[in-house]
């Protein structure tokens, strides 16, 4: 709360508690505790002295801007009619002012050109950190399994490039890389061996999984989770100071390498929008545009949310279908462009890095040689079905076990929260080599069509005659080591799906696509190798016998992988044209677009019958924080006078006049209330509206007219007026504040259905709109007051909406 009463009536100004005691030279790049948000003044530069104007009496007016007016406070929401209106009357004044000379000219042309090149930088550097941590992730996930003695920033697969001593069976194995087992014992073998391996396994997980809890505890809080959820609520005009800044930055980029090092079910894709989103805000300050406008930041943070999907999967097309489907609040046909290029640019700077050393852009590659039939819809239709269950089911369980650590003492202990699951994973993982290796392994595993080249057990088919005189492998009966690969995905399978539930929203970064995807992937290559006996076995049956004859390879146990990866990612998030466009752009698969798109919108529609949130969207409402989802339908007769306040049995709305109150009373009312901003009517009497005034602009305005202006007290008069009538000139001088009036605010009438009003506040993107009865004013509706109105109709607690 500010602290006016001490000086409220007092002539000789305010006490000290002012604008200089409440002025923290913070920025976007602080840190701030969400418990205690404090007030961020931008601008700290000083205003000449303002002339006062006489009109009979001293008449104090605003020649010059002053500084902090016109921003947010944090955990506010911004108003993106003004921001708009303020970008337009900025580009107009620069557009009337190139025609005068060469140099306006010049400064319009360079205003026009800052955008493309904000998103060039954006796209270098996302591109850059994406493939440092790409890098640093497969070295220090192959830490805890050995180290390169030719060299130890050599991953395994880098190490043994070069050695002319592996072997077509054992290709992973060379003398330059040795196991734990080897440097601290001397043998690989025997049960020696495995205990050493198995215990620096855990140790090294659980000493990457310490330092990434440590370091996001006591420098970056922001840095946990996904940060999508946040980024969504961000865009959508929120302000969470800090959570876009530098230290955040730099505190996900190196926990995440060491999250994902760990072992730990979780990815880096989804934390990786957060890192572009950061490095967008962070150069958004290098341009007047972006710094000064948090609408135009937005479409900027829009576009590097494109980027972050982009460097994650190496998709760029379906980056920017990302953010338009998923992310953005307000997309434009210009942040379209924009996105597109600057997700080509982080694309590009990837490929440059290469950072999977195969000189391909693409995560998951695959070449698959067979076609798909018709018949396969119906198993690829089914895993849509699970994909659609397990994503409902996975919903509701870490929502639960996310509001069972947030209402009990679990989320007073986050470290040992964290060590306890790095710990049991690596306990449980280390046996089953499915699950000790990294996701995205697990996944190119899995997506994998073998061939004669391959030695992974589920490649182990029994030899025909006619292998010895092919390089592919027709008429495949599986083996024991495809059998044994069956019982230890199975085992993986409950593994990830249980795992999972409890390691996102922990407090380290962690992302959920890839966990998702190995959770579809698993069940869709089960699937596929159960179709690919049957055709097998069975060729005479009715259901495979029109398209799969005898000695012919019909069935692609790697398609049904991939597929049932998209229908799980698809289950959990909601998307559906971008997860498509992603798929194919991550494996190559441009053929199968048609079973993937039969997957995605079964596991849609099965998700959404049995939920209609996607994870982000329940992470979001937990939270508590004011997003109005754009897709949620308002189906309630209600009308603006149900919702409005202040309601029938409250006190009157708190209103400030036009004319005939002192800075004083002003200040009273500010002290003595912790609304937003106030209605400004004609008179008490009348409550006839004039126009809306915000309360940070009007306590800063008028802290800077006693600092400013001299003999302006407690008494002086504060006017809303264009003409000020004239004053005695034994008065003190007055203030008038018309330069701060909103004579536009938005109203809608007391019978307005809710309906409209939800829309109008979605598609504006209002913080709050004022309820009048033939002009004159009855109250007022905020962003808050429809959510909460909005949680009470679908019988969820309205005070879940824990920011104001």
């Amino acid at each position: 709360k500010y602290l006016w009463r001490c000086a409220r009536m007092d002539n000789a100004g305010f006490c000290n508690e002012t604008y200089e005691s409440l002025h923290n030279p913070a920025s976007d790049d602080e840190l701030v505790d969400i418990a205690g948000a404090t007030l961020d003044f931008s601008s700290t530069e000083d205003v000449p002295p303002l002339d006062p104007e006489y009109g009979g009496g001293s008449v104090m007016v605003w020649d010059e801007p002053v500084p902090g007016v016109g921003t947010y406070e944090d955990f506010n929401t911004i108003d993106w009619v003004r921001e708009k209106s303020k970008d337009r009357d900025r580009h107009r004044e620069i557009t009337s002012k190139s025609e005068q000379s060469t140099w306006a000219l010049l400064h319009s042309i360079s205003d026009a050109f800052s955008g493309w090149l904000l998103m060039l930088l954006i796209g270098l550097l996302s591109g850059a950190l994406a493939g440092c941590i790409d890098i640093s992730a497969h070295w220090l996930t192959d830490l805890k399994e050995g180290v390169c003695l030719s060299g130890f920033w050599f991953n395994h697969e880098h190490c043994c490039w070069g050695s002319n001593q592996t072997t077509f069976q054992e290709r992973d194995k060379c003398p330059q890389w040795q196991s734990w087992a080897e440097l601290l014992g001397g043998s690989s073998e025997g049960a020696a061996a495995y205990i050493v391996n198995y215990l620096m396994f855990m140790l090294c997980a659980l000493l990457f999984s310490f330092l990434a809890v440590i370091l996001v505890r006591a420098f970056a809080p922001y840095a946990c989770g996904s940060g999508i959820p946040e980024i969504k609520t961000i865009l959508s005009g929120f302000i969470i100071r800090g959570y876009l800044g530098k230290w955040t930055l730099i505190i996900k980029t190196i926990t995440l390498v060491l999250a994902v090092s760990s072992g730990l079910s979780l990815g880096k894709e989804g934390p990786l929008v957060h890192v572009a989103c950061c490095c967008a805000n962070i150069l958004c300050h290098l341009f007047t545009k972006y710094r000064q406008n948090e609408a135009k930041r937005r479409e900027v943070l829009s576009a590097a949310a494109a980027v972050g999907v982009s460097v994650a999967f190496g998709a760029p097309i379906g980056g920017v279908l990302f953010s338009l489907e998923e992310v953005s609040y307000y997309f434009p046909l210009k942040t379209l462009w924009r996105s597109f290029f600057a997700a080509l640019v982080a694309a590009f700077t990837l490929r440059s890095i290469n950072p999977f050393g195969d000189s391909r852009l693409v995560l998951f590659y695959v070449e698959f040689h067979t076609p798909w039939h018709m018949v396969e819809l119906v198993p690829f239709t089914l895993l849509g079905i699970f994909g659609g269950l397990w994503g409902a089911l996975f919903i509701r369980a870490n929502i639960a076990w996310c509001r069972r650590r947030k209402t009990t003492r679990l989320g007073h202990y986050p470290v040992l929260e964290v060590l306890v699951v790095t710990g049991i994973t690596a306990l449980l993982s280390f046996p089953n080599s499915y699950t000790r290796m990294s996701g995205s392994e697990l996944i190119s595993e899995l997506f994998n069509d073998c061939s004669l080249l391959d030695s992974s057990q589920l490649c182990d088919y029994n030899s025909s005659e006619n292998r010895a005189f092919s390089n592919t492998l027709p008429d495949r009966p599986a083996g024991p080591g495809v059998y044994t690969a069956l019982w230890q995905l199975a085992l993986a399978l409950f593994f990830k799906m249980l795992v999972t539930v409890v390691t996102f929203g922990m407090k380290v970064p962690s992302g959920l696509f890839i966990p998702s995807m190995a959770v579809g992937a698993i069940v869709g290559r089960l699937l596929g190798v159960a179709m690919e006996q049957m055709a097998l076995n069975h060729h005479d049956w009715l259901i495979v016998k029109g398209w799969c004859s005898s000695g012919a390879d019909c069935i692609t146990p790697g398609l049904y992988a991939m597929v049932g990866a998209a229908a799980c990612l698809g289950g959990v998030t909601r998307m559906t044209i971008s997860l498509v466009v992603i798929m194919f752009e991550l494996t190559g698969g441009l053929e199968y677009i048609v079973p993937l798109m039969a997957a995605i919108m079964t596991s849609k529609w099965v998700a959404d019958a049995l939920g209609r949130e996607g994870i982000y969207e329940a992470h979001i409402r937990l939270n508590g924080y004011p997003f109005l989802e754009t897709k949620e339908e308002y189906g309630h007769k209600t009308l603006a006078q149900d919702v409005m306040r202040p309601r029938q049995s409250d006190p009157l709305l708190v209103v400030l006049t036009q004319e005939g109150m002192s800075v004083g009373e002003i200040e009273g009312v500010i002290a003595d209330t912790d609304y937003s901003g106030f209605p400004v009517v004609v008179s008490q009497e009348s409550q006839r509206l004039v126009g809306f005034v915000l309360r940070r602009d009007l306590v800063i305005s008028l802290d800077n007219a006693r600092k400013r202006q001299d003999g302006v007290v407690s008494a002086s008069l504060v006017f809303f007026l264009e003409h000020v009538p004239p004053q005695p000139f034994s008065g003190p001088p007055v203030v008038k504040l018309r330069g701060i009036l909103d004579l536009s605010p938005f109203t809608v009438t007391d019978h307005t259905p809710m309906a409209i009003a939800v829309d109008i506040f979605r598609k504006l993107g209002l913080r709050q709109c004022l309820v009048t009865h033939n002009g004159r004013l009855l109250g007022i509706i905020t962003k808050k007051d429809i959510l909460k109105h909005m949680a009470q109709m679908s019988n969820r607690d309205p005070d879940s909406i824990l920011f104001n």
